[in-house]
């Protein structure tokens, strides 16, 4: 079991830790042992143990946990993108996230991880050209968790979406690696055209609570955009931006905004 585990930490540093913190969870409160050997320590890899959450989470009268739980199962199975984007995302919310001490947290506790990982086999059924099973994850996951993300925006690794409520990102938007939300956050369209109407997140990018982002508009790398803002023009690379309309009000403060998490203004400008 030892030699297993050695080599299982070896191949995927980021399971093996959710386990050994799953097995601890356990021995510190034996009434999670149920919920954490059926959501961890009966999985044989994280992709079982993500098809599982996702399924249990999004099952309902209309949609059987089973049937859920084997198209996540060949989503995985079909795309390793998807997984290795798990990971990421656990260990981005690791990092950014004081409130999170564990890896085991947001496989279980954190529905904005737990959301983007059910856009993410949204996504991937969307690109198989079922979209209308794509839409009934992207409907049961706005009902469940109070994220709305429509299954054809793209989303890149390494997102931390905190608190995750009224989270709402639109049809054509794209989000970029690193890229880190508080709740409330809206990347919309501003009307009734079907063509290319949704902003474009680049990497690094830190948007604060309760802002929207506008139209067909470019938000450059590392920069930040402030809790509240309204953001309707593009934003340079590095800027930080606030207000409604939102405007530039300086400098993004640091090489890594999202990362740092630093959402003040004065003196992080």
């Amino acid at each position: 079991m030892a030699e297993t585990r050695a080599k299982v930490a070896e191949l995927d540093p980021v399971w093996a830790r959710v386990m050994r913190e799953a097995e601890e969870a356990v021995a510190n409160e034996p009434l999670l042992g149920g919920l954490v050997h059926q959501s961890v320590l009966h999985h044989p890899t994280i992709e079982r143990a993500l098809a599982y959450r996702i399924s249990l989470k999004l099952a309902s009268g209309e949609m059987s946990e089973q049937i859920l739980r084997e198209i996540a199962d060949e989503a995985y199975k079909t795309d390793p993108e998807l997984a290795l984007a798990a990971r990421a995302d656990i260990v981005a919310i690791w990092e950014r996230d004081p409130a999170c001490h564990r890896f085991l947290q947001p496989l279980l506790f954190f529905k904005g991880f737990q959301a983007v990982q059910s856009y993410r086999v949204a996504n991937w059924l969307y690109r198989q050209g079922r979209q209308d099973l794509a839409f009934f994850l992207q409907m049961r996951c706005s009902e469940v968790f109070g994220v709305d993300i429509h299954p054809a925006a793209r989303i890149g690794r390494g997102i931390m979406i905190d608190h995750a409520h009224s989270i709402v990102i639109g049809e054509t938007a794209v989000v970029g690696d690193n890229v880190s939300m508080l709740h409330s956050v809206t990347l919309g369209g501003t009307g009734k055209e079907e063509e290319d109407r949704h902003p474009k997140i680049g990497d690094g990018v830190l948007i604060g609570a309760g802002a929207k982002v506008l139209g067909n508009i470019r938000i450059g790398r590392c920069s930040r955009i402030a809790a509240g803002s309204v953001v309707l023009e593009e934003v340079p690379d590095c800027k930080t931006v606030a207000g409604v309309p939102a405007r530039i009000v300086g400098e993004a403060g640091c090489a890594q905004p999202s990362i740092s998490m630093d959402h003040l203004i004065t003196g992080g400008t």
